[in-house]
């Protein structure tokens, strides 16, 4: 009889990737293993095909070759290169291991379980920065509360001219395993608490843990053009394992003030300077602050409010490109305040100036928008 196609026994189609072919296997395997289906053949026949098709997709080579030829690339008996498969399982099914392949995920079985002294847990430390701590880098000293190698018995856990010892229970594995039915829980060996060790004599400063509790002081070097969000790794500086185990790693996570003139936004600084109508109208020259001191901007005449002057290279240096952004000036027109009567005489003066004839020539703008307005009016009386 001809081999079903893999791809249709597993109910998944040909650009799966492992982890829906997984899925998909460990609810076919469970539906049809023998211990469900006693004295079901068919089941049997199905738990195999299932199983056989699984080993074919999962492994990168035979896949290719199963793609490329068919079932003829990957069967032994006609000169393919698998050697498990229907042909693999021989008289009987091999059902030792398949508690590993469908559960082992949910209940710690094959590489679920944990296995001797657990590494240290990575921790997290906030670091709020100034825009210009933030911009030019900065070193700052941090205190962290942790647990650390324990210096008295360097982190064995075992009391000075003794040692630990290995479990008599897992005999050093850190795991057991329960069966019970077609079930195997592989679990932490409650004797060793997983650890795979054991510690008769502990060390009097750390108590048997290989660590203590300290707040610990560390020197952070921040770079240059960090932003908020950015992740700096200090590795090995989170928590110490578990008798000699390696350390986590600490993650300072960076967010920066707000700042009073700037704006930041990339590599590129956005600040709004304002001026007067006059030099806004006849142009001239005006101070800008930068994060270096202060430059001269050149405004030019008939400047109109909200427009934008660059200043090259006056940003940000990126921390990862090294590029520099730019400084951003957005100028925005003051209005005076409480005038004097002169000189409200004289801003009346240079408005009779700008009526009539004139108008179009000076101020466009209004001029402009007030005949549209006129002609939407016109057009709904119409």
């Amino acid at each position: 009889m001809s081999k079903r196609d893999f791809y249709e026994v597993l109910g998944v189609s040909k650009g799966a990737d492992e982890r829906e072919i997984k899925k998909a296997y460990k609810r076919l395997a469970m539906k049809y293993h023998p211990d469900r289906n006693q004295g079901d053949a068919g089941a049997e026949e199905k738990f195999k095909e299932v199983k056989e098709a699984y080993e074919v997709l999962t492994d990168e080579n035979l896949r290719a070759r199963y793609d490329q030829y068919g079932h003829a690339g990957v069967d032994p008996s006609q000169g393919g290169g698998h050697g498990g498969g229907h042909g693999g399982f021989g008289g009987g099914a091999d059902f030792g291991d398949i508690f590993g392949d469908v559960f082992g995920d949910i209940f710690g079985g094959r590489g679920g379980g944990r296995r001797g002294p657990a590494r240290g847990a990575d921790l997290r430390y906030n670091m709020e920065l100034t825009l210009e701590e933030a911009v030019r880098g900065v070193s700052k000293e941090i205190k962290i509360p942790t647990q650390v190698h324990c210096e008295v018995c360097n982190g064995s856990g075992a009391h000075t001219g003794s040692s630990a010892q290995t479990c008599p229970t897992c005999h050093g594995s850190g795991q057991v395993q329960m069966r019970q039915g077609f079930f195997a829980v592989q679990q932490p060996c409650p004797h060793c608490h997983g650890r795979g060790k054991i510690i008769k004599d502990p060390c009097r400063k750390c108590h048997g843990e290989g660590r203590y509790q300290k707040t610990k002081t560390l020197s952070v070097k921040i770079p240059a053009g960090v932003d908020t969000g950015d992740r700096i790794r200090l590795s090995g500086e989170g928590e110490a394992g578990e008798t000699g185990a390696s350390a986590g790693d600490l993650y300072v996570q960076v967010h920066v003030r707000e700042h009073e003139i700037f704006v930041r936004d990339g590599n590129d600084l956005y600040c709004e300077v304002p001026i007067s109508f006059t030099t806004a109208a006849l142009g001239g020259e005006i101070e800008v602050p930068t994060l270096d001191g202060r430059v001269k901007l050149k405004v030019t005449p008939e400047t109109q409010t909200g427009k934008l002057f660059r200043l090259r290279g006056k940003g940000v240096k990126s921390v990862r490109s090294g590029q520099v952004g730019d400084l951003m000036c957005k100028v925005v027109i003051e209005t005076p305040v409480k005038l004097t009567e002169t000189q409200k005489d004289l801003l009346r003066q240079l408005d009779d100036s700008f009526s009539g004839a004139a108008a179009k020539t000076h101020k466009p703008k209004s001029e402009g928008f007030f005949e549209g307005v006129k002609r939407f009016f016109d057009d709904l009386t119409k």
